[in-house]
């Protein structure tokens, strides 16, 4: 039985009758909500970021809380929020993931003022859409997450919070209540997430750097070439 539980409820959102109190760009952003890396062990992976690094635990949820089919951990330091993720069963999304891929980013999240306005707008402009507006609620408040797809198998939400705790998500139990007494490491001072590279498929850079700009209103900040960036056997194009 869970021996630490963190009651959640999911309601679905509805696009016809949602009214927004945000009048201005749908799809503003205020950084990074989190970035999800898929991984066949969230513990051994959370150890080495944290002893590595000096992430801080933050989050919980697994078999411990009521979680059946996968297990994550919030790792916190600074501003930098990340998931670890990994699969309690054989058969699932994560474990197709992990094994397709192996250690790798699935999902690069916005914290946006209206997840809801994003989704519908970034859907406007041509987003193929991976989870329709959701809005989850427990005792520390509510987000509403929605995501759309990008690059490969890779997605983004958009995250908007309803006074919920930055960097904290629904359902997650803080990682000291189910292991107390974890060690902790002294950070080595990250502060944010400076930037985040996407690899694309071989000549669909410039597709890519349209979808960017067209769907998420981003524009070109620099581009390198492979006379930039290269090794005597190998060169890499940047925008």
């Amino acid at each position: 039985m869970p021996t630490h539980t963190q009651t959640v409820t999911e309601e679905t959102v509805n696009l016809t009758t949602y009214v927004s109190s945000h009048t201005g760009d749908p799809l503003a952003m205020n950084g990074f909500a989190y970035i999800e890396i898929y991984a066949d062990s969230a513990k051994q992976s959370a150890f080495f970021f944290s002893h590595a690094f000096g992430f801080t635990p933050i989050g919980y949820k697994g078999l411990e809380t009521g979680s059946r089919d996968k297990a994550c951990i919030i790792l916190n330091q600074g501003d930098v929020n990340l998931i670890i993720s990994s699969p309690l069963r054989a058969e699932s999304e994560i474990a197709d993931h992990v094994k397709k891929h192996g250690f790798s980013v699935r999902d690069v999240a916005f914290d946006v003022p209206d997840a809801v306005l994003a989704y519908k707008e970034a859907l406007s402009r041509g987003a193929t859409s991976v989870l329709p507006p959701v809005r989850l609620k427990d005792s520390h408040g509510s987000i509403i997450r929605s995501a759309i797809k990008t690059y490969g198998d890779t997605i983004h939400s958009f995250i908007s919070r309803d006074g919920y705790p930055k960097g904290l998500l629904p359902g997650f139990v803080p990682y000291t209540k189910v292991f107390p007494g974890s060690a902790s490491v002294e950070g080595v001072g990250l502060e944010c997430v400076d930037h985040v590279v996407g690899n694309v498929e071989l000549g669909k850079m410039d597709e890519w750097v349209s979808f960017y700009e067209r769907i998420l209103g981003f524009s070109q900040l620099t581009h390198f070439t492979e006379d930039d960036i290269s090794t005597e056997y190998s060169a890499l194009m940047s925008k």
